[in-house]
């Protein structure tokens, strides 16, 4: 395997700070995150609205996307996507 093979196989995460912002602006800002990346690409956004728990996996599913984690910790609820997968 060369270098260059082997870094086509790392995904490209990036993060998405939703943080203080209520919907449906965390799916658009994840929604032009996606779009900017190739298919198996991640994104992790991290948001504080709760009704997030219920827009980014909808999100994730009408668009294409695998939700591939999902959690809180102590400033933030995050969601891990794997872009059109």
């Amino acid at each position: 395997m060369t270098a260059s093979s082997a870094e086509s196989k790392v995904s490209q995460i990036v993060e998405v700070d939703a943080r203080g912002l209520n919907c449906p602006l965390p799916v658009l800002r994840a929604r032009r995150a996606a779009r900017a990346l190739k298919p198996g690409s991640e994104v992790l956004i991290r948001c504080t609205d709760p009704l997030a728990r219920i827009d980014i996996p909808h999100f994730a599913q009408t668009d294409k996307h695998t939700l591939v984690a999902s959690g809180e910790d102590e400033d933030a609820i995050w969601f891990l996507l794997k872009i059109g997968v």
